[in-house]
């Protein structure tokens, strides 16, 4: 292990008088349960997304009594137990993609005024 410090500084200083280094793991790092680590936490995860995205998903974390760490490790750990993703992932047909198409764009679109009026226009 190598240090570059500035001479004369106290970091220079303590690194000349204590010349072996040892770094100690943060406590929070292993969790041990009857002598075995449970969860050892040193990989870390890197993601660029929309800020907005980020913003609304860590309000939604909050509401649930979680942090973004916390969240992150409970979907790894449904990939895990279920060996795939913990939803289903699809790209939509041709005929979903232009009826969500169209009613992005309000078009073709039947509004009832409640239930009843929904199930009279459907024909039920």
């Amino acid at each position: 292990m190598s240090l570059s410090l500035r001479s004369g500084s106290s970091a220079a200083h303590w690194a000349k008088k204590y010349k072996s280094l040892v770094r100690v793991p943060h406590p929070w790092y292993k969790v041990k349960r009857n002598g075995d680590d449970l969860m050892s936490k040193s990989a870390m995860i890197r993601a660029r997304m929309a800020p907005d995205l980020k913003t609304h998903a860590e309000s939604v974390f909050t509401r649930l009594g979680l942090n973004a760490t916390q969240a992150i490790t409970m979907f790894y750990k449904q990939v895990e137990l279920r060996n795939g993703l913990p939803f289903n992932v699809a790209i939509p047909t041709p005929t979903t993609q232009r009826t969500f198409d169209a009613t992005d764009e309000k078009q073709d679109l039947t509004l009832c005024k409640d239930a009843d009026d929904m199930f009279e226009k459907l024909g039920v």
